[in-house]
């Protein structure tokens, strides 16, 4: 299980850069006919860094085996 942990903080991390790279260019989303506001990006790179960290943290104590 330890590779799916790093995998994941890797997915999560690189979601978190892109959330963030969103924010400090202030490139625009649209979805359909609704733009998507800049705060939703602000709370992206919140949750998915945690994840990120979450899942970094959690291969680190595992045990290889």
């Amino acid at each position: 299980m330890r590779r799916y942990e790093q995998v994941s903080g890797v997915f999560f991390g690189l979601l978190a850069t892109v959330q963030l790279a969103r924010l400090l260019f202030r490139w625009p989303v649209q979805v359909a006919s609704v733009s998507v506001p800049l705060w939703a990006s602000a709370l992206a790179v919140v949750i998915t860094g945690a994840l990120a960290l979450w899942a970094f943290r959690t291969a680190s104590t595992l045990r290889p085996h």
